[in-house]
């Protein structure tokens, strides 16, 4: 997938869902756990140094798997490659928790399988699609409750 780096800036300026200090190690050989500014931003996981407004990357939570590893250790790997992976410590049980819930809620995806089980929800309850009234296309309509995960 490409991105703009213009935009990928702007987006990590927005205010964030989540954001905090965390120990952080990329999946390089050899890398050490060092303090990040973590922040959530949509489906968008951005990583700063402590002392910089600018990103020094970010991870499309699109396609992962987020992971507890150990006491206050959590990962993020990706489908295409499991043995990658981003590893995070957080400073308590509590905190490491609620990164991997909200981490976990972030995806396309999950957003997608929310609605289609809403959508169905509503339709069983009132008999009525509700997507009708947004105009939303029967063909749409029909991809939307097809795909499965």
């Amino acid at each position: 997938m490409r991105y703009n780096e213009r935009e990928l800036l702007s987006l990590s300026r927005q205010p964030a869902e989540k954001a905090a200090e965390i120990l952080m190690r990329a999946p390089k050989k050899g890398s050490a756990l060092k303090k990040r500014l973590v922040k959530l931003v949509v489906n968008f996981l951005f990583y700063f140094r402590t002392d910089e407004a600018e990103p020094i990357g970010a991870l499309l939570l699109e396609r992962c798997r987020i992971n507890r590893e150990e006491e206050h250790v959590f990962s993020i790997s990706f489908l295409e490659e499991p043995e990658r992976k981003y590893y995070f410590e957080c400073d308590s049980e509590q905190q490491c928790e609620e990164w991997i819930e909200v981490l976990r809620r972030a995806s396309y995806e999950f957003m997608r399988s929310s609605l289609i089980f809403y959508r169905n929800e509503i339709q069983k309850m009132t008999g009525k699609d509700p997507l009708e009234q947004y105009g939303i296309s029967e063909e749409a309509r029909f991809q939307l409750g097809t795909q499965r995960f």
